[in-house]
């Protein structure tokens, strides 16, 4: 199972596509405050339609609660979380994530990207999907979130 984090989220269409792209893959998503929204919107439930009561979800009050939470070494397994950080000022290719089971995939809110502290904190797990065109400087947030997460599961051959 991979891990999708969405750090102070801002569209709530984005966020019910990405929690319902998440339970279609098999995928848990961690939800850290403050949103651009209320978790009850409506625009939220309609995205997410009637799935979102079943999904495999997790809210933090704040970036630092998250990462003292899944920072450190995990009590069930006794390793320390992998996470790669998802960015257009990413240097290398999504393609080169080393995807493994209970990775943190991390995506910023939607009009900035991830918070500066975490791009200087993690320089060497910043990945980017590639553009090819000059004239738009991202890909929506749940098209992104879609992309990475099914390149992953095909990289390690998950059965869904």
């Amino acid at each position: 199972m991979l891990n999708i984090v969405l750090i102070h989220p801002e569209i709530p269409n984005n966020t019910g596509n990405i929690g319902r792209l998440c339970l279609g893959s098999g995928c848990r998503l961690h939800l850290v405050k403050p949103f651009g929204f209320e978790i009850d919107d409506t625009r939220l439930k309609r995205a997410g339609l009637d799935y979102w009561k079943h999904l495999d979800v997790q809210y933090y009050e704040n970036i630092d609660q998250f990462f003292e939470q899944h920072a450190g070494v995990h009590p069930e397994h006794g390793r320390r979380a992998k996470f790669a950080f998802l960015s257009s000022h990413g240097t290398k290719s999504h393609y080169e994530i080393p995807f493994e089971e209970e990775l943190f995939l991390v995506f910023g809110k939607e009009s900035k990207g991830l918070p500066i502290e975490v791009t200087e904190r993690y320089p060497e797990q910043l990945y980017k999907i590639p553009l090819f065109s000059e004239h738009i400087r991202s890909l929506n947030l749940a098209n992104a979130v879609g992309i990475v997460a099914y390149e992953g599961i095909r990289q390690l051959n998950l059965k869904l």
